[in-house]
């Protein structure tokens, strides 16, 4: 094997097993944009994952618990006008009631409760 396609091959290797240890850790985006009538949201998801587990937003059908390597779905798949629960049938409430609720119990992280706090136009 000649030195360039070697080192090609080592080039590929390192580049695979970064690209997999990152899907493997479970990285994420480090931004979401979250589209909004009242101001689109730019949540951090990075700051999140480093504070928090994965299951304590995500988790899967029946909200079942979240197991590491389970396919994250969109919000919407489910919290949607067909959801029974009408407390939870919109993204929008879902966020309002997670995302503000543990907003308020880390208030002392100057966490934003208000909507200009999350909401920007």
């Amino acid at each position: 094997m000649s030195k360039t396609r070697f080192f090609s091959l080592v080039i590929a290797l390192i580049f695979g097993f970064a690209v997999g240890g990152i899907a493997i850790a479970g990285e994420g985006p480090a931004t979401i944009v979250l589209k909004a009538k009242k101001g689109n949201v730019t949540f951090p998801h990075h700051k999140h994952q480093a504070k928090f587990k994965c299951g304590e937003c995500h988790h899967g059908p029946g909200h079942s618990a979240y197991k590491e390597g389970m396919k994250i779905e969109k919000c919407e798949k489910c919290h949607n006008k067909e959801f029974k629960n009408k407390k939870l049938n919109s993204v929008m409430k879902v966020m309002h009631k997670k995302c503000k609720g543990c907003h308020k119990a880390h208030k002392a992280e100057n966490a934003p409760t208000k909507c200009n706090g999350c909401h920007k136009k």
